[in-house]
């Protein structure tokens, strides 16, 4: 799980598919009239990141694990959709006037669509598959799920997160990832033993060898185990692991890499959250035996700057924290680990989120905005995904909540961790592991982040997630909304028991597994008020999200 920004697609899009040589040459003007306007909202912003203190041996990793991004980009550019390479060429190839406009929307894209308008196509008008480029682009639910039960045999590989499906003249078939991206999963297996030489710390040593062979074996787990023991000058994140861009089922992964370096002096100031990890699942709003205690009571939490990254995390918004690895029984025996991308974070903070909060918050209460919990919201956020229900018991069978709830999960997943991030700072407060005084600062800031990502709009899973906190206190009266000045004044008091109250809600839909209640939980709620609309259709003038110049290595 991360905080990022991967849209949702319209279920509306999965029918009426045209092949790319239909759609793309007999268009007209290709829409490039704004199209420089719109790459233009992601602010150019230098990473600030120091390596002055790694060793050599750990510089020279580094620059090696740097060759892995090329590779996990080519990967992805065709998970996305199978023909975005031969789009790209036609693109390169054209005479089009805005050419350069045209190449930089799909580079910031990953394709032909633009992620934050619900996957409108800027180039062609090909909708955007469901199933983005790891299933037929024509293939529809029923389909799929019709194939498993009349070939049970087939159904753990259709239903592996490591396999694309493909159709052939005798029907569909599962294919390895190994297989499917053979080139580069071989390439960067390579290089991936090839740093495993170069660094001197055994852990990082132990992660690099297990994860080439788990890209030729598409067996990820135990490198996922080894993958938490990584406790040296270099983080590094790298495979198929988010789902968001399967739109069809939340079920296949996506590959990304994030090359970062440890801040140890930060990392260390963040340990002591580690133990109270089982005092939150205690505090939970929710029966006890809805409690989750069954999780690995390993949670490392590591701060980190940013060097380069790949693949999924590179389009459009750009991700500010994760949390890894998503293999439910990984996480039972290991926990998870929560990675802070601080200097990414800053930059946000500093660009986007004082700007709107200046906007959305009523002038006495602008002066609450605060950084630090900015950061602990984040962090709270990662922490957060770690708690409540997982492995679940429904009907005697045991299964887990995401395969419960289905395409619902992401946003329900995102919009939990958010509330129930708030929750737990709210609970040291009142134990006084916080100071209490802060408490306004903390929902005021909580508060105007919604609006950073309800900018995005509903469909994606983040700003979906936003939406229905946003429905949901306003229901309760947590907040008002002064519509002459277009400005909101968070009600503290009413904003701590509706947080509370949230949290119950979604813990108990995910609890009971229960996919209905989720579709009309998110009905309800997951929409775009007409005045959240308002406001940020007024945003024009701050950027959308930075676009990280990363140092060279």
């Amino acid at each position: 799980m991360r905080l990022i920004s991967c849209c949702l697609i319209l279920a509306c899009m999965a029918c009426g598919q045209k092949s790319n040589s239909d759609t793309q040459t007999t268009q007209t003007q290709p829409k490039t009239d704004t199209l420089a306007q719109e790459v233009a909202k992601f602010a150019p912003t230098e990473m600030q990141v120091d390596l002055s203190f790694m060793k050599p041996s750990e510089r020279a990793t580094l620059s090696k694990l740097a060759e892995l991004g090329p590779l996990i980009d080519s990967i992805y550019l065709k998970q996305t959709y199978a023909k975005n390479p031969e789009i790209r060429a036609e693109i390169e190839a054209s005479q089009l006037p805005n050419k350069a406009s045209v190449l930089a929307m799909f580079d910031l894209h990953f394709g032909p669509w633009d992620t934050l308008k619900h996957n409108e196509p800027f180039y062609g008008t090909t909708p955007r598959p469901l199933g983005a480029g790891v299933y037929p682009s024509d293939l529809i639910k029923e389909e799929f799920e019709q194939w498993v039960t009349d070939h049970p045999d087939q159904e753990a590989a259709f239903r592996s997160p490591y396999t694309v499906i493909q159709r052939t003249a005798e029907g569909l078939v599962a294919v390895p990832y190994s297989m499917a991206y053979a080139g580069e999963i071989e390439a960067a297996a390579k290089i991936l033993e090839e740093a495993a030489a170069l660094t001197e710390n055994e852990n990082l040593k132990k992660f690099l060898t297990l994860r080439a062979t788990a890209f030729r074996t598409d067996d990820y787990q135990e490198s996922e185990m080894a993958w938490m023991d990584l406790n040296g000058e270099i983080e590094v994140a790298i495979g198929p692991y988010e789902v968001y861009t399967d739109s069809l089922f939340e079920l296949k992964t996506f590959f990304e890499i994030f090359l970062t370096v440890r801040n140890p002096e930060e990392s260390a100031k963040l340990d002591r959250y580690k133990s109270m990890l089982p005092d939150f699942e205690k505090n939970l709003p929710i029966p006890d035996e809805h409690k989750n205690f069954k999780r690995g009571s390993e949670s490392p939490l590591a701060v980190v700057d940013q060097v380069m990254g790949g693949g999924d995390n590179r389009p459009g918004v750009q991700t500010i924290a994760f949390n890894l690895p998503n293999d439910e029984k990984v996480r039972e025996l290991k926990g998870s680990k929560k990675v802070m991308l601080k200097n990414v974070m800053h930059a946000k903070y500093d660009q986007i989120l004082i700007p709107i909060g200046q906007r959305v918050l009523a002038e006495d209460q602008r002066a609450l905005l605060n950084f630090d919990y900015f950061f602990n919201e984040v962090l709270f956020h990662e922490l957060s995904h770690g708690l409540g229900p997982g492995t679940i018991t429904v009907d005697g069978q045991e299964t887990t909540v995401s395969a419960r709830l289905q395409e619902t999960y992401s946003k329900i997943e995102e919009g939990k961790a958010d509330i129930m991030g708030v929750y737990n700072l709210l609970f040291l407060m009142e134990r006084g592991d916080m100071p209490a005084a802060d408490r306004d600062k903390l929902l005021a800031t909580y508060f105007a982040g919604l609006f950073r990502s309800m900018r995005f709009g509903v469909h994606e899973s983040h700003g979906g997630g936003a939406a229905f906190q946003y429905n949901y206190l306003k229901e309760m009266g947590a907040f008002s909304y002064n519509a002459e000045s277009k400005s909101y004044s968070v009600n503290f008091e009413k904003m701590v028991e509706a947080t509370r109250s949230l949290v119950n809600k979604v813990c108990m839909i995910q609890a009971l597994g229960d996919y209905d209640a989720a579709k009309a939980f998110l009905a309800q709620y997951a929409i775009m008020p007409e005045e959240v609309k308002a406001i940020t259709d007024g945003f024009a003038d701050i950027p959308v999200d930075i676009k990280p110049i990363y140092p060279k290595l």
